[in-house]
């Protein structure tokens, strides 16, 4: 029989001898004893680099990931920096508390008796309380321009937050004669925070119209309209339980979901319409969106700023291309004609335009916006002629063709989620990336994209997902025919300054654009932001034909450079 300490072991054996052992014992003990007291008495764990902080969706527990939206961790982490926004750093209870225009005013710093073409003056924004209290912290959104209306010039001055109630502004002095700045103060900070909190929840603050049509008895039509909206994340149903038809795009993967209707079956939906608004904003943060207190011109220096003329050239001859940088400012207007700063743009004549376009198709994809701009060419362009598609002329799509030089102008509106009042075939709303897939490219070709004022009303994450399969698609056009001409046309200002359609929406959403296209080489970004932002007359989503004329000449500029 085997004693226990006779039993044989296939361990190896450590011969050391028994002092030996005991303090290779202790010091291991004590080595161990520190490692648990120096991390808190906690199991240490494995170091995970941190991740981006995810997107909460109206208290509930589920988030939209980086892998969602299909785009890197990285890339998300980058997207987050570029549109974040100071935000107070507390909750304020009483409406006294919050930004005034009356209160907050502007300076010039070192006003001079005249300046140079080409100088550049600072101007500091002050913000206060309704109890002319210096605000403690930035936020607020505010916007500035330089402007003489007789001169029917103006140009756009980017507001710097120091993230403590003040602000600055660099204005360049760009024309000969006369300027003064104006300021106003779009949203109180207390208001962004609002319009933050609601972009980045689950509540639907629009809604849409599905028109569901089919066969009924006795050879009758039946006809249901049942309200619609996208489906965003795990909790993006914004009615619940066995609600609601789902109609998923099979490329782009965007799902459309359509409440059920009664007598027909969910493959019956045939038109869409923008339905009804549905405003979020309790009794509180209705009285900051008060029109007293939104987009009101603040008190300052109203001296007349003196330009003087100056030997040193202003402006680009730089040959308009893809790759370029925006500066800010992009330009200026002056006698109502846009003067770029980013490169060497120029007027065109009607006969000009259908050089510039000859043996060339052009398609207009967006919204309205681009809309405007097959509506400037058609009626610029001498010969060219709309043809009959029967469809409705706000709805399209439209074609225009002009044969003595081939020109041939498409435009189309994108797909769903999308707000126009009047009812459209749903077969008609194609989404942007799927168009681009179905085009061959090539030096012929010249792709104009918007995708910006039907998506103020959503999650920025459902928009970043969007804006990763058109630029899929534009990647794989660019990849196929590299010679074909690709342009983004940003978002016009918005006009309106509410808690549906707000400029500083339009903003984030520029900026997400020209982030996530910013390393895509052969694609061009048209900055009409600061076009119609700085321009003189009464901002408007849909600009007169002074800025849709110049807007087209930018446009025209970059298809034939000079």
């Amino acid at each position: 029989m085997v004693t226990p300490s006779e039993k044989k072991s296939n361990a190896p054996v450590c011969r050391l001898r028994p002092c030996a052992l005991l303090q290779a014992c202790l010091i291991w003990t004590f080595f161990c004893l520190a490692l648990w007291v120096l991390n808190g008495g906690i199991h240490i764990k494995q170091f995970q680099p941190p991740r981006p902080k995810p997107v909460p969706r109206n208290n509930s527990s589920s988030i939209i990931s980086a892998f969602d939206m299909g785009i890197s961790d990285e890339e998300w982490e980058r997207l987050q920096k570029a549109i974040d926004w100071p935000i107070p750093d507390q909750e304020i209870t009483y409406l006294n508390q919050s930004t005034s225009p009356v209160h907050s005013t502007f300076s010039i710093v070192g006003f001079k008796e005249s300046y140079k073409v080409g100088e550049k003056i600072s101007v500091i924004i002050t913000a206060r309380d309704h109890n002319k209290n210096l605000k403690r912290y930035g936020g607020d959104f505010f916007k500035a321009k330089l402007f003489n209306t007789e001169l029917k010039a103006s140009v756009y001055g980017e507001v710097v937050d120091h993230h403590n109630g003040t602000y600055s502004v660099e204005l360049l002095l760009p024309w000969e004669g006369q300027a003064q700045v104006f300021v106003r103060l779009e949203h109180s900070s207390e208001v962004v925070q609002i319009l933050k909190k609601y972009r980045d929840s689950s509540f639907p603050r629009t809604h849409f119209n599905g028109y569901f049509e089919g066969p009924g008895p006795n050879k009758t039509r039946i006809s249901e309209v049942v309200e619609c909206n996208i489906k965003w994340g795990a909790d993006g149903n914004w009615r619940k339980g066995d609600c609601c038809c789902e109609h998923k795009d099979i490329k782009t993967g965007t799902v459309w979901q359509c409440e059920r209707p009664k007598k027909l079956s969910c493959d019956k939906l045939v038109r869409h319409s923008g339905g009804r608004l549905e405003n979020p904003l309790n009794p509180f943060e209705q009285q900051l969106f008060t029109q007293k207190l939104t987009n009101v011109a603040i008190n300052g220096d109203k001296k007349i700023i003196n330009i003087l003329p100056s030997t040193a050239p202003i402006g680009t001859m730089e040959k308009c291309r893809s790759g370029m940088t925006t500066p800010v400012p992009a330009g200026f207007y002056l006698k109502d004609v846009w003067k770029s700063f980013v490169c060497n743009t120029r007027q065109f004549s009607p006969a000009q335009m259908a050089n510039c376009l000859k043996n060339k198709i052009v398609y207009l994809k967006g919204d309205s916006t681009t809309r405007q701009w097959f509506e400037f060419l058609e009626m610029k362009v001498p010969g060219i002629k709309r043809m009959d598609l029967h469809t409705h002329p706000g709805g399209g799509p439209l074609m225009a063709v002009e044969l003595k030089n081939n020109i041939i102008v498409h435009w189309r509106v994108h797909g769903v989620p999308l707000r126009f009042g009047k009812i459209m075939p749903i077969i008609d709303l194609h989404y942007i990336s799927n168009d681009i897939d179905e085009i061959a490219g090539g030096a012929h070709a010249v792709v104009v994209f918007t995708y910006c004022a039907h998506l103020v009303f959503h999650p920025i994450t459902f928009y970043i997902y969007e804006v990763a399969k058109i630029r899929q698609s534009v990647v794989a056009l660019l990849s196929r025919a590299p010679e074909t001409t690709v342009i983004i046309k940003s978002g016009n200002t918005a006009g309106l300054k509410n808690i549906y359609q707000s400029d500083w929406h339009m903003l984030q959403l520029n900026t997400v654009m020209r982030e996530m296209f910013r390393d895509i080489d052969g694609v061009i970004f048209i900055d009409v932001w600061q076009m119609t932002s700085c321009h003189y007359l009464r901002e408007n989503i849909h600009p007169g034909p002074v800025v849709i004329g110049n807007e087209v000449d930018v446009l025209l500029s970059y298809i034939c450079p000079a």
